[in-house]
């Protein structure tokens, strides 16, 4: 507390400069000049007295003859000029800190933190101290707090503050700061304010002072409200990010189930050839092009869409065109197909989960409020998910191929007779679908590890989908596909993470007994004979 009190004396004097005096009475004084020596520290402010009290915690800060060196394995420098010493001299001494001085070097460490002029440090050191700060620390907070100039960092400021205020204050104080605390977003706020409200064995309350724990009570409600509100949005997000996963997983699916009925059991491994490739692309630029590798997406989900396309061409020219019309027999050669591919990645690349690294731009996140933090990676694959959705929207109304996908999925015979090269058609929209399905595994890839079975995870999902939304219907596709991510979410909170995947899935069995078209119904000559 001392040590606290010299500090703040020296900073309010306007004592910043980091003095030679003051750093040998750190190195060479007793144990008392040595906590004055600390507090002048503190009060210098710079980047050289954190760093010479950084040494002294770590053991770094060594004595040779009258000089004071910061030695960082065989490298010395002068800790009063911060230049460097060569050669390392053969004759040094450690500077020993007791347990007195490193408590003293705790609480001086973090207040340098507070007045630091760089606010990610100011930050750091303030989230620090939210999670429990000695009392003995409230005058410097208060002292920071006066200084401070943002807004954010001000607020949390007066939280900390009032949080010690709560422990050892007088009733107006504990009063005062009970109300600051009804305005935190913190869960650790929710924690102080219970413990005000907490009874002993006996049945009394630890606060004896009524209009204390009233004013408590109010105040744990609104922390209450808040951080309800907090998990609801998060919540929203989660269920979001797994709806735009799902329907990028089943929008490839809907498009060829939808127009050839084919029960394509290959579509997971084509989502899984989708994230090899994006992992190929990564491997291509580390070794090639390693200062450009924050741009590999934009090379990654082009070759994530063209290299499964091809791969779907190619197994329908070879494969399925000669079974439509039996679905049994369809099924087992997808099934067939989707066992090939994984084995031939497993040879390729090994049995072995690899990993894609997320570029710069997607690390990190958005905390919107604490303990709710927004992924970049997430939000990129929900606008992802969305530009996807919009091209393929676009294709379909605006383009001949949508034109002509579009009438051969509602009267195949009278799209013939008009002249629509059916077979064409079924080869550029299994393509298309099993493209779309590759841009699945490029965003999947971005959240998870890759590995061989991969695909697997997500067919039974994506036919999910496909089935409730409506054979062939794109805006069906994107309701259920929405609608499962929220009921997912939801019920997996609620009950666990088994138990929703049962819940959903007796759920669209008994949909589908009800209504076997689906939310959305095709509309055509067809489908109404």
């Amino acid at each position: 507390m001392r040590t606290l009190l010299i500090a703040l004396w020296l900073f309010a004097s306007g004592a910043h400069a980091l003095e030679a005096a003051i750093v040998e009475k750190l190195a060479f004084g007793e144990s008392d000049e040595q906590v004055a020596a600390i507090a002048a520290l503190v009060a210098a402010g710079d980047e050289k007295a954190a760093a010479v009290l950084q040494a002294l915690a770590e053991g770094e800060l060594q004595t040779a003859g009258k000089s004071v060196l910061i030695v960082k394995g065989e490298e010395a420098t002068d800790a009063v000029t911060g230049a460097k010493v060569a050669p390392l001299p053969a004759e040094r001494e450690d500077v020993i800190a007791n347990n007195r001085l490193r408590r003293e070097l705790a609480g001086a460490l973090a207040g340098l933190k507070l007045i630091s002029p760089q606010r990610e440090i100011r930050l750091a050191a303030a989230k620090e101290l939210a999670g429990g700060a000695d009392a003995a620390m409230l005058p410097l907070v208060k002292k920071a707090l006066e200084k401070e100039t943002d807004a954010e960092l001000k607020s949390m400021l007066g939280q900390i503050a009032a949080a010690m205020e709560l422990k050892d204050g007088s009733k107006e104080a504990r009063i005062a700061a009970i109300r600051m605390l009804g305005g935190s977003n913190n869960p650790n706020t929710k924690m102080l304010l219970l413990s005000v409200l907490e009874k002993g064995k006996d049945g009394s309350f630890a606060e004896p002072d009524e209009e204390v724990r009233r004013d408590a009570q109010a105040s744990l409600r609104a922390v209450e409200g808040r951080l309800a509100w907090g998990e609801r949005l998060g919540i929203l997000f989660t269920s979001i990010s797994l709806g735009s996963i799902l329907l990028l997983a089943a929008l490839g699916l809907a498009i060829t189930y939808g127009l050839m009925g084919v029960i394509n059991m290959a579509h997971g491994e084509l989502i899984m050839v989708g994230a090899y490739t994006t992992y190929a692309v990564q491997n291509l630029f580390r070794a090639h092009a390693p200062g450009a590798f924050d741009w590999y997406l934009a090379c990654a989900v082009p070759a994530a869409f063209v290299v499964p396309a091809a791969v779907g061409m190619l197994l329908e020219r070879s494969v399925i065109r000669w079974l439509y019309g039996r679905p049994l027999e369809t099924l087992l050669a997808t099934w067939g197909i989707s066992l090939v591919l994984i084995q031939t990645v497993r040879t390729i690349f090994g049995a072995q989960n690899v990993q894609v690294e997320n570029p710069g731009f997607m690390s990190g996140g958005i905390e919107i409020l604490v303990g709710v933090v927004l992924p970049w990676s997430r939000i990129v694959i929900v606008l992802f998910a969305a530009a996807v959705l919009t091209g393929i929207w676009l294709l379909l109304t605006r383009t001949r191929l949508g034109l002509f996908v579009r009438g051969v999925t509602q009267n195949r015979a009278m799209a013939s007779c008009v002249g629509v090269p059916t077979p064409r058609v079924d080869t550029w929209a299994f393509g298309l679908g099993c493209g779309i399905a590759g841009l699945a595994g490029c965003a999947l890839s971005q959240i998870g590890n890759v590995g061989p079975d991969l695909g697997q995870s997500y067919i039974v999902d994506s036919f999910m989908v496909v089935v409730l939304g409506g054979v062939g219907q794109l805006a069906g596709t994107v309701y259920a596909a929405l609608g499962l991510g929220f009921a997912n979410k939801l019920l997996e909170a609620w009950q666990g993470a088994v138990l929703a995947k049962i819940a959903v899935l007796v759920f669209i069995i008994m949909f589908i007994q009800k209504r076997p078209q689906g939310l959305f119904a095709l509309k055509g000559r067809a489908v109404e004979g």
